[in-house]
C-alpha cells in the first residue's frame, strides 16, 4: 500500500529532524512550511491555519498514493505501520494514532482516550492516516481550528469507519504549564464545535458535545488542572457561540507562558 506523508510545519523548527525520521522510514513525504526554507522536500505556504496547509498541500499528493498520513512536524513517531495495517479492511477510511506527551496535557489525554475506547468523539491530528480518495472528497476543509475532527466527522458522516490505533504513537509536547491548558482547550473546543457545525456525525457524538458545557465542571475534581480544563472548554464554547468561525489561533499566550 502506497503511503505518503503530508507534514504540517508553522516554521523551520523541527523540519530537519522530521525529514530524517521519514527518510529512515522509507516513505515519500512533503513538508508544507509557513516559512520559506531552501529544501527540495518542502513548499512554502503563508500560515493561515492547519486546515489551509492541508488544502494547499493536497494539490501535490501523487495520484498513485493509497493512504495519506497527515503529520505535525513537532512529533516523533512510533510504530506507524500498525495504523497502516487497518487499511487492509475496505470499510476503514481513517486511522489516528495515540498521542504521548508530558506536562498537564498527559493526564487529560488519559481521560480522553478512555472515552474514545467507547466512542470516538474527536481525533488526534498529530498523526492521521486517511485514504487518499476519501480525503479528496472531503477537501477543501472549511476554516476550522480542529481540522482533525472535521476530517473525522466527514468520514463518519459518509458511513465509513474510523479507528483509534493505540499501538501507533505520536510523541510531542503541547503545554508545559498548567495555565497553558486554558488556551489550548479553548482553541480545541471552539474548533470542535466549528467542525460539528460543518458536518453531520453520528447522533451520539453530537449529543456528547451538546452536554459538554454542563458536564465539564465535573473536571474540577482534578484541582488546578481541572479548573483550567473547565475554563478553557467553556471559553471555547463561548467563542463559537459568539461567532468565531476562523481557522487560526493567536498563539502569543501559549508562547509566552
Amino acid at each position: 500500500m502506497n503511503l505518503f506523508f503530508l507534514v504540517l510545519a508553522r516554521d523551520e523548527k523541527f523540519v530537519d529532524e522530521k525529514a530524517k525520521e521519514l527518510q529512515s522510514l522509507g516513505v515519500s513525504y512533503l513538508i508544507v512550511c509557513g516559512k520559506k526554507i531552501n529544501r527540495s522536500d518542502a513548499i512554502f505556504r503563508e500560515p493561515k491555519g492547519k486546515y489551509d496547509a492541508i488544502n494547499f498541500g493536497s494539490k501535490f499528493i501523487p495520484e498513485d498514493v493509497d493512504v495519506v498520513a497527515l503529520n505535525d512536524v513537532d512529533t516523533k513517531l512510533r510504530n506507524v505501520w500498525a495504523s497502516l495495517k487497518y487499511f487492509d479492511f475496505k470499510n476503514v477510511d481513517l486511522v489516528f494514532a495515540k498521542v504521548s506527551t508530558e506536562g498537564p496535557t498527559k493526564f487529560f489525554n488519559v481521560l480522553l482516550d478512555l472515552i474514545r475506547k467507547k466512542l470516538i468523539i474527536t481525533a488526534n491530528g498529530e498523526l492521521m492516516l486517511v485514504r487518499r480518495n476519501t480525503l479528496m472528497t472531503i477537501l477543501p476543509i472549511k476554516p476550522c481550528k480542529a481540522e482533525d475532527s472535521y476530517i473525522l466527522y466527514k468520514v463518519l458522516e459518509g458511513k465509513h469507519k474510523a479507528v483509534f490505533c493505540e499501538k501507533s504513537v505520536a510523541l510531542t509536547v503541547r503545554t508545559k504549564r498548567v495555565e497553558m491548558e486554558e488556551a489550548y482547550r479553548r482553541k480545541t473546543v471552539c474548533g470542535i464545535y466549528q467542525a460539528l457545525g460543518y458536518t453531520k456525525p453520528p447522533f451520539r457524538i453530537r449529543a456528547f458535545y451538546a452536554l459538554l458545557p454542563f458536564s465539564s465542571p465535573l473536571l474540577l475534581v482534578f484541582g488546578r488542572k481541572g479548573y483550567f480544563w473547565t475554563k478553557g472548554i467553556l471559553l471555547g464554547v463561548n467563542d463559537y457561540l459568539r461567532g468565531d468561525r476562523s481557522g487560526t489561533w493567536q498563539t502569543t499566550y501559549m508562547e509566552n507562558h
